[in-house]
């Protein structure tokens, strides 16, 4: 699990004012995070097919989450993905 220093921190980082939580780029930091976790802990359990579940459920989840933020304002995409070092 992603610490609430973690998820705050990243809630700071890509909010857009101060009340922002919720919104798309937030939301795929976080799930960035989240699969970051994930990966590491598969790496060292191989056989762990429940947290495989729920790393696979993540990424199709950003996936869409990115597709959505690209249909609606594709320079915002475009410098989240810089920003978390993910690929097109």
């Amino acid at each position: 699990m992603i610490s609430t220093e973690k998820k705050s921190k990243i809630v700071a980082d890509l909010q857009r004012d101060k009340k922002d939580t919720g919104s798309p780029a937030v939301q795929v930091g976080i799930l960035t995070e989240r699969i970051k976790e994930l990966t590491a802990h598969l790496k060292l359990n191989k056989h762990d097919f429940m947290a495989r579940r729920g790393l696979l459920q993540a990424v199709g989840k950003r996936k869409r989450l990115l597709k959505y933020l690209a249909e609606q304002d594709g320079k915002a995409y475009l410098s989240l993905i810089e920003k978390l070092g993910l690929r097109k």
